[in-house]
């Protein structure tokens, strides 16, 4: 499903993260850059401390040439610049803003740019964590959620949003594509339309898209029209289980309001996690590919066999559905995430609990394959109306496939069905 074009602003990206935004000389000829472990930074003189800060706050705009100088590591910090500038370069974003967390990057960005009155409009299902925000925080600050799901026409989402918003702008639609866990997509194109059918006083709404189970490689949401992408970095972008992040890319006038929100929340990321991001991404492309390599023969495996209802996976969407037509204009490849419906919590349990290399974890995106039970782990916390009308079924489990030997990977999937009733 790569195109040419895609595929090669893919390769120059893996390329940059080498030394994009790096150069040894800065830094005692060290190839890799140091980890810049510190608080704060010293100033020359105070003239040029009180030029640092007028650019930082905004109180003027920086003169051609101008560079934005090293205050504090909540505001800016080397190692913090040099990550964030190669996580541009994948969708060939204008910036990047890092996080303390996926879910730092998420309220960081919701909080930037709703307001009381404001509505926010978001695909169904959402990640637990999410849902939560949207379902249980937002509305206490005055802010309108309102839902829709992808089976939804253009027609039918406007008139939800005309009936629900109560006369608030539309100020933000939050897409989660593919969804976590059912990997049901959302057309993002759909989502832009939306946002420019409904708009208020001439603005637009931001078109917010959360690119974690496909992003950088296999899905580029910017390409569709999208404002901004929002990533766990925890997931492939960190890729060893070994860090907690998050990351935020997009385009200048969205990646605004969130860059300043973050200075005074200080939910940025810290200098030792942003260094140990920079090496993962050195990897990212490699490990992405073997692990869709991995998951598209695994998928195909659990699809054949007798004990499994239904197996959720973009490499075995039927041409000519919906979600078909969604994949293929929106989507490169189909990643390494699965959901399998085996029709019972009992079974779930006794598959999940079979596993003897597959470790049993909350998390996705690592070097290692992981297995989890949605309905009581990561989405416990949803409704059981949101979980029915979504299928997070007791019966569905979610498989994040990783780089083992995909012999060891199937042999131990075999053998946890043998164990399942």
């Amino acid at each position: 499903m790569e195109t040419e074009e895609t595929f090669d602003q893919g390769r120059a990206a893996s390329s940059e993260m080498m030394g994009h935004g790096y150069r040894p000389e800065w830094s005692e000829q060290s190839l890799k850059p140091p980890i810049f472990q510190t608080s704060t930074f010293v100033f020359n003189s105070a003239l040029e401390g009180k030029q640092f800060f007028e650019v930082a706050y905004g109180l003027r705009e920086p003169a051609v040439g101008e560079q934005t100088g090293l205050i504090y590591s909540r505001i800016n910090n080397p190692g913090i610049e040099i990550l964030e500038q190669r996580l541009c370069r994948w969708e060939r974003a204008d910036g990047a803003l890092s996080f303390a967390s996926g879910m730092a990057a998420i309220a960081t960005s919701m909080l930037a740019h709703l307001r009381p009155g404001d509505v926010l409009l978001y695909s169904e299902p959402l990640y637990g964590g999410s849902d939560h925000v949207v379902r249980s925080i937002l509305p206490d600050f005055g802010i309108t959620t309102i839902a829709f799901d992808g089976a939804m026409s253009q027609e039918q989402i406007i008139e939800r949003v005309e009936q629900q918003s109560a006369g608030g702008r539309l100020a933000m639609v939050y897409v989660e594509t593919p969804a976590n866990p059912t990997n049901k997509l959302i057309d993002i194109e759909l989502a832009c339309t939306i946002a420019d059918r409904c708009l208020s006083d001439g603005r637009r709404a931001i078109v917010a898209v959360d690119n974690t189970f496909l992003g950088p490689i296999w899905q580029r949401p910017l390409l569709h029209g999208a404002d901004i992408s929002i990533y766990s970095a925890t997931k492939h972008l960190g890729g060893h289980s070994d860090l907690i992040a998050g990351a935020i890319v997009g385009r200048s006038p969205a990646l605004g309001p969130i860059a300043e929100m973050r200075t005074f929340m200080g939910t940025m990321l810290d200098p030792y996690t942003a260094w140990l991001l920079c090496r993962s991404l050195e990897t990212l492309d490699l490990r992405m590919r073997q692990a869709t390599r991995n998951a598209e023969q695994v998928a195909a495996w659990l699809s054949e066999h007798p004990k499994v209802c239904s197996v959720g996976y973009l490499g075995l969407l039927a041409e000519g559905t919906d979600q078909h037509e969604i994949y293929r204009r929106q989507c490169t490849g189909p990643g390494s995430m699965i959901a399998v419906d085996l029709g019972s919590e009992a079974a779930a349990y006794a598959f999940i609990d079979g596993m003897e290399m597959i470790k049993l974890a909350v998390s996705l995106g690592g070097t290692e394959s992981l297995v989890e039970h949605p309905a009581s782990m990561t989405h416990a916390g949803v409704s059981a109306e949101v979980k029915a009308a979504h299928g997070l079924t007791d019966g569905l489990v979610r498989l994040s496939i990783g780089v083992e030997h995909i012999d060891d990977l199937l042999t131990d999937v075999r053998q946890a069905l043998e164990r399942t009733p």
